[in-house]
């Protein structure tokens, strides 16, 4: 059979053997990526997080995707440190979580990440959670333009907050958090990114958004490969783009309640198994 083959493409033109080699390679590759879908998906088991460490923080964690990881890892035996601007909406999380999973404790911390104080009250956070053994760091805080606007209608301040927000406040968040990991010789950081930074070619008229994200997705995988020798997994977590965008899209246009997206995001978080590149498998 492949004599035959091999005989055939002899008397074929030069340019039909190039493309059908370079769809046999296609081919492989797809087969090869489907291959580690499955087994990722199906056979390969999730991994404990307690192994981490007892403690999970948490940061935009009141409402959609943060709030949905909260209950999520309650779920799975882990105590959670919730952090937020909005304190009311801290203390309404902590009592339905702890009203669902009665063993989970929950502690709470006010940051506004756009504020000027934000450094001040991560050194306040830190000495607060002194001696808990927090495991797990999911960077869901983040913010995006009121609308769609080419680049030179945002407003300076708008885009300020969007960097303030977004690559400072996580910076700032996961260095607090990842010299306790390291000191310990183990956590798991998942940053949540975006679609618009990595999944599309571009995305016009949430210009500095997309770029803020790919600072999230560049950053994931330069610390990956620092602390992978300290037992640190890092990545970068993003969503499937159509329901992402959809979801944000009935919030801001038809005004739906912050807990329908919860459940919407609960339903999707269940799923996640934290396997791409950087090899976290929760």
């Amino acid at each position: 059979m492949l004599s035959t083959c091999f005989i055939h493409l002899k008397t074929q033109p030069l340019w039909i053997i190039i493309l059908s080699l370079l769809g046999f390679l296609s081919i492989v590759k797809n087969t090869i990526f489907l291959l580690k879908w499955i087994f990722i998906k199906i056979f390969r088991k999730p991994k404990n997080l307690k192994n981490y460490g007892s403690w999970a923080l948490i940061t935009g964690s009141t409402d959609g995707i943060g709030k949905a990881f909260a209950f999520q890892l309650a779920k799975k035996g882990l105590n959670l440190i919730l952090v937020s601007r909005n304190l009311s909406k801290l203390k309404n999380v902590s009592s339905e979580i702890r009203a669902k999973y009665p063993n989970t404790l929950t502690k709470i911390f006010g940051i506004e990440f756009s504020g000027p104080n934000i450094s001040a009250r991560i050194i306040e956070m830190k000495e607060d959670i002194k001696g808990l053994d927090v495991g797990v760091l999911i960077n869901n805080v983040g913010v995006t333009y009121p609308s769609a606007m080419f680049f030179h209608e945002v407003d300076e301040e708008i885009w300020m907050n969007l960097v303030r927000v977004n690559v400072g406040g996580t910076s700032l968040i996961t260095r607090g958090i990842i010299e306790e990991m390291v000191a310990r010789k183990k956590g798991a950081i998942v940053n949540i990114g975006s679609g618009a930074s990595i999944v599309v070619p571009s995305h016009p008229l949430y210009a500095i958004y997309a770029a803020t994200k790919a600072y999230i997705d560049q950053l994931s995988r330069c610390l990956y490969v620092e602390y992978k020798h300290y037992g640190i997994d890092v990545q970068c977590q993003v969503y499937n783009c159509s329901i992402q965008a959809c979801l944000i899209k009935c919030y801001l246009l038809f005004n739906v309640q912050t807990s329908i997206l919860t459940i919407y995001c609960m339903k999707f978080t269940t799923f996640i198994k934290f396997s791409t590149t950087h090899k976290i498998t929760f």
